[in-house]
């Protein structure tokens, strides 16, 4: 699809500026030594969408994931995250522009000589919450994600889908605005895939923008989600109610 023909079919579906969480504007990527990472890619994201990034290693997902965490800073064009510049920002408000994002990762990412409580916790003593406010918000999240009897438990102590869960809880505790889950079922059985994406489903339809970078084709198509393709560093697709297309 010529990349002209691709923006309009876009455009009809995009929201005003001030309905957008996430924008990108001709952002390219290149790095010392090989083709661009990203190279021109738009991109608009409303408040409470779940949108899937999908496409083969190499297509450019990763440098995007790291460009929206302000990881990395793109060599041409814009990007706008909750009304951060994340081109112009201040290294000192980072860490603060980075409190209102969730982050969960295909390898969990858990503290293993502490318990679930205090993985989870320990999001929350980052940004200094009261002592007071964790033992209320810690319990209350667990529930949500359904392991209220687990807080005692170690890391090794859980299977694959309860690890994910943990790191889930840890990524919501401070309420983000934005959730963003790296290939979040990449190790996990059919079952817990399912019970993962079926939590961050209704994660979303409480009002967090997710977005979800995988390559679970049998996910994406059944769940009927806006899917945005890419390829060797542009987006060759970007569909409501997409699927999981096959690239040569």
């Amino acid at each position: 699809m010529a990349k002209n023909e691709f923006k309009g079919k876009r455009k009809k579906n995009q929201a005003s500026a001030s309905d957008e969480i996430i924008t990108l504007n001709n952002v390219s990527k290149a790095y010392a030594t090989g083709a661009p990472a990203l190279n021109g890619v738009d991109l608009h994201i409303k408040k409470g969408e779940f949108v899937f990034i999908v496409g083969d290693s190499g297509s450019g997902k990763s440098t995007m994931i790291k460009l929206l965490l302000r990881e990395l800073v793109p060599t041409s064009g814009d990007i706008n995250v909750m009304g951060y510049d994340l081109v112009r920002i201040r290294h000192s408000k980072i860490p603060k522009f980075r409190r209102n994002l969730g982050i969960v990762f295909q390898d969990f990412r858990l503290l293993k000589d502490r318990n679930v409580y205090e993985n989870v916790a320990f999001a929350q003593r980052i940004i200094q919450v009261s002592n007071k406010d964790i033992k209320r918000n810690v319990p209350s999240i667990l529930a949500t994600v359904g392991l209220a009897g687990k807080y005692k438990a170690k890391p090794r102590q859980l299977s694959g889908g309860e690890q994910q869960r943990v790191a889930i809880a840890r990524a919501l505790v401070n309420r983000p605005s934005i959730l963003l889950a790296d290939e979040p079922t990449g190790n996990l059985d059919p079952k817990n895939s399912w019970e993962i994406m079926k939590l961050l489903e209704q994660i979303n339809e409480n009002g967090t923008t997710v977005l979800v970078v995988t390559h679970n084709r049998e996910i994406v198509n059944a769940m009927q989600k806006r899917v945005v393709t890419m390829k060797k560093g542009v987006i060759v697709s970007d569909e409501e109610k997409g699927g999981y297309i096959d690239e040569d």
